[in-house]
């Protein structure tokens, strides 16, 4: 039996300035709800978001905290913050997510090739497994949150630091 986890994922989002992704999160041990902003380095417009998400998601010092937050939500957030760098509203990237999610039941699978096909099936046990979360299951967010901190907020935000505040 491995140990329980200390830090649960409540909600993880993305802020557009200065790119970060952010995580709330409750530290068990301390019975607090903290977020944790995790600055996001070295990613344009031509970036490959499952190739950052997994970095992000495999870094030593973030591990720990991601463990709740599955790669396809990371990726769906590095795609959200690649699609504000293209120029794309909030809205349009949201909608590509909402096309490339759902299944059209009158598409003929036969016809996918197999790596549309693999992307299908993974969205069939994404969403097989949202159904059959039960009620009390620790609700674990698959919406995407953005916020858009205002300006002057972000003059008293220390952005640069990682800080784990409690909030």
């Amino acid at each position: 039996a491995g140990a329980a986890m200390t830090f649960s994922a409540q909600k993880c989002g993305v802020c557009f300035q200065p790119p970060s992704i952010i995580l709330i999160y409750k530290d068990n041990s301390q019975n607090k709800t903290r977020q944790r902003i995790m600055p996001v380095r070295n990613f344009s417009k031509f970036s490959d978001c499952s190739r950052a998400a997994e970095e992000l998601k495999n870094n030593p010092r973030h591990k720990a905290y991601l463990e709740g937050v599955s790669l396809r939500q990371l990726q769906k957030l590095y795609g959200l913050l690649r699609g504000h760098l293209k120029g794309q509203s909030l809205a349009e990237s949201l909608e590509k997510f909402q096309q490339e999610e759902t299944i059209d039941p009158e598409e003929d699978m036969n016809k996918l090739d197999d790596k549309e096909l693999a992307k299908r099936k993974i969205i069939m046990d994404e969403l097989f497994e949202k159904n059959r979360k039960k009620k009390d299951d620790p609700d674990f967010v698959y919406n995407v949150e953005v916020e858009f901190p205002q300006d002057e907020q972000l003059e008293s935000c220390g952005w640069d630091i990682e800080s784990d505040e409690e909030i």
